[in-house]
């Protein structure tokens, strides 16, 4: 046997390097030229919007938040099946997240439990589009609009992903997008918010640069949370490169669909494009220690994976509540992310094939 199969591998190349000995050579290091550039290029990717680039997805989803108005008092309905910084997004800005449970096939937040969460103290919707597949936006934004509620879109996991046509960061007032070394583009670490209006791009311009638009005229109360011109060189290419990169892994999630009989493979919505961040199956009817067995003789086989996420995000010691999430806790015992990225082989995917088979 070859070595392991990695779950997930950055795939960083010479253009990048070069990218940032440019940089470096410029003397221009902090946010600057390259920065904007890559928030003029990303626009790209979600219809035209504006785009402020912050050093995390986590800063985007909080900035977000604070320049929609979310305040403490306030509720923000999320899933509990999703990364921590969902919710840790809501509770930094000083609201509550209130947890509802996901549809089990796209393991996105279930419109139906969202509408049934509805309180006079609700202020927001933050739909996540877990792995790359898009949330039943066509569901949710009727919602929101009956309720007079804002969408904030955690999109961290999907950049291109779409429904029915529309790229996912288009359907709320605002959207993050992570760029987490991991993800299916990378800035070396760092984040995009995206917005159609104007006021409030410049609200988050603000808020990223410590409140000032010109150098030592605070307008508000801000944060330091720029992204610097060598992770902007590094965003620029890898965004280049992301058509090419989606449609492989795309490619790769067909073969194992297409062969993987020993698990329940990811179903894809009508109108949805996945752009599988994660490619994640479901041992069905396993407990979360028969699915760590199975993950343990995958590896044993030479192929990694990952369990995204293995403990619901309510019942963390950070939030610590007894919900009744059926669904949600379902997932948490039977995920099990497999291979799916760009850098595998023909001779890879075979061998996921086989142990997952196996």
């Amino acid at each position: 046997m070859t070595g392991m199969i990695p779950a997930a591998k950055p795939l960083i190349g010479e253009e990048e390097r070069e990218a940032v000995d440019r940089v470096l050579r410029s003397g221009m290091i902090a946010q600057g030229p390259e920065v904007a550039a890559f928030e003029e290029e990303f626009s790209q990717l979600v219809g035209g919007r504006h785009c402020v680039a912050v050093n995390s997805g986590t800063s985007a989803l909080h900035l977000a938040l604070i320049a929609m108005g979310v305040k403490p008092g306030d509720e923000v309905i999320v899933p509990s099946f999703t990364f921590a910084a969902t919710a840790n997004a809501v509770k930094l800005a000083g609201a509550e997240p209130v947890f509802v449970d996901i549809e089990l096939n796209h393991f996105c937040i279930d419109p139906a439990a969202v509408e049934a969460a509805i309180t006079p103290r609700t202020a927001a919707i933050m739909p996540v589009h877990l792995y790359g597949h898009p949330a039943a936006m066509d569901k949710l934004v009727p919602i929101a609009e009956k309720h007079g509620l804002a969408i904030i879109e955690d999109a961290c996991q999907a950049h291109a992903a779409s429904l029915n046509g529309q790229p996912v960061g288009t359907f709320g007032l605002t959207a993050a997008f992570s760029l987490y070394p991991t993800k299916n583009m990378t800035s070396g670490e760092g984040g995009m918010i995206v917005t159609p209006d104007a006021q409030l791009a410049r609200t988050l311009r603000l808020l990223r640069n410590q409140g000032m638009e010109k150098r030592y005229h605070n307008e508000i109360v801000g944060f330091n949370t720029r992204m610097t011109d060598i992770h902007a060189a590094i965003g620029r290419v890898q965004l280049k490169k992301l058509a090419g990169w989606t449609e492989q892994r795309q490619r790769n999630a067909r073969f194992l669909d297409e062969h993987i009989k020993a698990a329940v493979v990811p179903p894809v919505a009508p109108g949805a494009v996945h752009v599988y961040h994660q490619y994640t199956i479901r041992v069905e009817g396993a407990s979360a220690a028969d699915r760590d067995a199975f993950a343990q003789k995958l590896a044993d086989r030479g192929v990694g994976s990952g369990v995204y996420y293995p403990v619901p995000v309510h019942k963390l010691p950070s939030f610590g509540l007894e919900l009744d999430l059926p669904q949600t806790e379902k997932a948490c015992r039977e995920v099990l992310s497999l291979p799916v990225h760009p850098a595998l082989t023909q001779e890879d995917l075979e061998r996921v094939v086989e142990a997952v088979n196996a």
